[in-house]
């Protein structure tokens, strides 16, 4: 494939785009929803595979993609571990980021700059089931919402050069304004206290991701 092929020129939106290889089970939610706001609170875009869901799209074929348009990734293997003795290894995000890696090593030009943040529950854990990233630098964050959103924040200050990000608290406050705030808002159309916590924990991501941009917009200046 030419260099200067469609399939290798990055979407406009590339320097902001950030794929977030994650688990997306219940469990992983707590986690899930401040690493999306603080990526989105920043002036990023979270690209994530579950943000569309089309039954006739191929699964590995929508990541590759995903991929191709982001710049920086984010890939947590905090669930490498099986918990329980009959339970698989999660592969899934190991693959997407081998994916990841492996574009930015044999990809066009423009993926040879590709960032990536790695995240694990606690500090070496990695190191039993990836014993290849030994000497990388990876995060921790001990499965504790307030961590992921100092990590995330720390990497976009320290590896993507965003001098100007506010303080790991800072984010982790305004995070808390904004759940507040949509919980507020449910409960003054009327709905019931139950369901509208219901209603955002199963909100698609999505529309979880729009809502974060429209309040940023409307509550934060110059994030």
């Amino acid at each position: 494939m030419s260099s200067d092929s469609a399939s290798d020129t990055p979407p406009a939106d590339y320097e902001s785009n950030v794929f977030v290889n994650c688990p997306f089970d219940e469990e992983y939610l707590p986690l899930l929803r401040p690493l999306l706001f603080t990526v989105t609170y920043l002036g990023f875009n979270p690209r994530i595979a579950s943000e569309r869901l089309d039954s006739a799209e191929n699964r590995i074929d929508k990541i590759c993609e995903l991929i191709h348009e982001s710049r920086y990734g984010i890939h947590d293997l905090s669930r490498l571990k099986a918990e329980r003795s009959d339970e698989f290894y999660r592969l899934n995000m190991p693959f997407e980021l081998g994916i990841d890696y492996g574009a930015r090593q044999y990809g066009p030009p423009p993926m040879h700059k590709k960032q990536c943040l790695i995240l694990e529950k606690n500090p070496h854990d990695y190191k039993r089931a990836l014993s290849d990233l030994s000497g990388v630098d990876i995060k921790n964050h001990r499965n504790e919402p307030d961590e992921i959103v100092r990590v995330v924040r720390d990497w976009f200050y320290e590896t993507v050069g965003l001098d100007d990000a506010d303080y790991p608290k800072v984010v982790w406050n305004r995070f808390n304004d904004f759940t507040a705030d949509i919980f507020d808002s449910r409960l003054a159309e009327g709905i019931p206290e139950d369901d509208v916590i219901e209603d955002i924990e199963r909100m698609p991501v999505s529309e979880y991701i729009d809502c974060v941009k429209e309040w940023t917009s409307l509550n934060v200046d110059n994030p």
